[in-house]
């Protein structure tokens, strides 16, 4: 515990000074049932809670915030639970990225308006995580983040089975003719038999790790399943270690640099992460004032070997992953690699914080000298097709297909290509480029995971399973194929790939990093001049303040007026 003076708490200023106002605010916090002794002098820890019924991934949130609250009890604060929107992954449409900002606009703004002094992050599926933190680093006051862990292994008549990546699989072979009812009614109730985040290494494991990594979370908290009973104790270790934060004066802005940023990025290439943790991460770094560029990640993919053997780019589950270290056994494996001197919620220096992590199952996470695959999972290209880049899940795709030259099939946008692409009339083959556009931040909007084109019905019935897809949306981090995503400039607002037509010649070169169409810039030109902006998505509300202000992907799709650290008054007590 720190030595500060509790009248310089954020909270002393709503209920210390001797004047109505304050009388109102005690009153008010007494009318809740609780008396001075609960709160005077006490660290006040907002518990920002993402808990819905239409979030199955933070199902065991209603129970574990009481986990939470128990800890912050334990050490003294005064827990004070906050909702925060949900971003259900599988339910909300047309895309959680379209609200992740709203997420972390309203996450803030929670924080700023009230009178806590630190907060525990409650999140996991997907877009909570970045949102949530990208709302902490801003208001930048003592935080600590609570994973909500991955679900339980899924299973079907003996077979595990990985949330997403399986039904990605099992799909494919369905519309082949290759799968039966009772094969479908049995993976849609053995797939997903938890609470919890999915089972692969998805954007949610990613992000998890990433904030693990970021110093954000207890050391091990990242992989811990959502139903294991170490997980109850994490949530009330948590709260307990919130506390001493406030009393040290912790805070993000302690504890990020651009050396941990750096450290985030070598573990998302080295655990096969998710291609959705390139644009959280730009957006992360940018609340802090740090300008990272895309190809960070290309910088560090030749040193840093995938690593750890997790679907969808390896062979095991989350629990696996889990009781084989975790990701303090990634860092500890790859501790030559990073700067371990970089701080952390737990008060210590990370390389202090994964000392005692090691390997226990050398083929899950594996050594460096017995990598998965020598390179990083993670590939940024660059061409007249994606001046602004574009992102590859390497790891993900055959390998044959890292080298292609190929004709495009062009998707105006994502209905055109649901009423098209199983047409028997449709001129493609197992060498054609799939393309959709009008699938990014704008044109999707909110860049919907519609970048795992399907195989169209003619060529799966052919056996084929994976072919070049290009696209400015993004895809599921449990996903797989060869998929480009992330192309920027996106198409709705002139792109290259919104001037691309059927039969234009592709050329695709993963370890030159390179995205071209075989187009003269006179061609290009001429196209360009004809274009035509597509209509506006919104004529009101969030969405129209989004299509105004979102940046493009390889800014971190972020709001331009929420980047950067400068300062924001606190709030006047009137």
């Amino acid at each position: 515990m720190g030595s500060r003076d509790p009248k310089s708490f954020r909270s002393a200023r709503w209920f210390v000074p001797d004047d109505m106002r304050t009388l109102s605010h005690r009153a008010r916090i007494q009318q809740l049932g609780f008396g001075p002794k609960d709160f005077d002098g006490k660290p006040v820890i907002a518990i920002l809670n993402t808990w819905s019924d239409l979030n199955p991934c933070h199902g065991h949130f209603k129970a574990r915030v009481d986990d939470v609250k128990r800890g912050i009890l334990q050490a003294g604060g005064f827990p004070v639970e906050l909702p925060a929107m949900a971003l259900g992954e599988v339910f909300m449409k047309p895309s959680t990225m379209l609200y992740r900002n709203l997420l972390a606009m309203q996450a803030e703004e929670q924080l700023r308006a009230n009178p806590v002094d630190g907060v525990v992050l409650m999140g996991g599926c997907d877009k909570t995580v970045p949102g949530l933190l990208m709302a902490a680093f801003s208001m930048n006051i003592p935080a600590i983040f609570v994973p909500a862990g991955p679900m339980l292994s899924g299973n079907w008549r003996g077979e595990r089975l990985g949330s997403g990546s399986d039904i990605w699989k099992f799909w494919a072979e369905l519309r082949a003719g290759k799968a039966d009812k009772a094969m479908q009614e049995g993976i849609e109730s053995g797939i997903a038999r938890s609470p919890g985040t999915c089972m692969t290494m998805g954007t949610a494991s990613t992000m998890a790790a990433i904030a693990e990594t970021l110093g954000m979370t207890l050391p091990g908290a990242a992989s811990i399943p959502a139903v294991d009973a170490a997980h109850v104790r994490m949530a009330a270790a948590a709260g307990r270690r919130a506390v001493d934060l406030v009393w040290e004066d912790l805070k993000p802005s302690d504890i990020l640099n651009t050396a941990s940023f750096d450290n985030a990025i070598k573990v998302a290439l080295a655990m096969g992460g998710s291609t959705n943790a390139v644009i959280h991460l730009v957006a992360l770094a940018g609340r802090v004032g740090i300008r990272l560029a895309p190809e960070r990640f290309d910088t560090f993919s030749a040193e840093i070997p995938f690593i750890v053997n997790v679907r969808p780019s390896g062979k095991y589950l989350m629990e696996d992953f889990h009781f084989a270290g975790g990701v303090g056994a990634v860092l500890k494996t790859l501790s030559d690699r990073l700067d371990l001197t970089t701080k952390t919620v737990s008060g210590v220096p990370l390389g202090d914080a994964i000392a005692p992590f090691q390997v226990y199952l050398p083929d899950v996470i594996r050594p460096l000298e017995n990598p998965v695959e020598p390179a990083g999972a993670l590939v940024v290209l660059k061409g007249n097709l994606a001046p602004d880049g574009a992102v590859i899940k390497r790891s993900a795709a055959e390998p044959r297909l890292l080298k292609h030259r190929g004709p495009a099939v062009v998707f105006r946008d994502y209905n055109d290509m649901t009423a098209r692409i199983d047409d028997p009339a449709l001129e493609v083959d197992e060498n054609s480029v799939l393309v959709l556009q009008n699938a990014g931040p704008n044109g999707g909007p909110g860049m919907p995971e519609w970048g795992q084109l399907p195989i169209p019905m003619k060529l799966l019935e052919k056996g084929v399973r994976d072919m070049v897809r290009i696209s400015d949306a993004r895809m599921s981090g449990t996903s797989y194929g060869t998929c480009i995503l992330h192309v920027a400039p996106e198409s709705f607002v002139g792109g290259p790939i919104g001037l691309l037509r059927d039969g234009d010649i592709i050329e695709l070169d993963v370890a030159a990093r390179r995205l071209d169409v075989v187009l003269s810039a006179e061609e290009m030109a001429a196209r360009r001049g004809t274009w035509k902006k597509p209509q506006q998505k919104y004529d009101r509300g969030y969405g129209w303040m989004y299509s105004q202000h979102v940046s493009q992907a390889n800014l971190g799709c972020d709001f331009d007026f929420l980047t950067g650290n400068a300062p924001i008054p606190e709030p006047e007590i009137h």
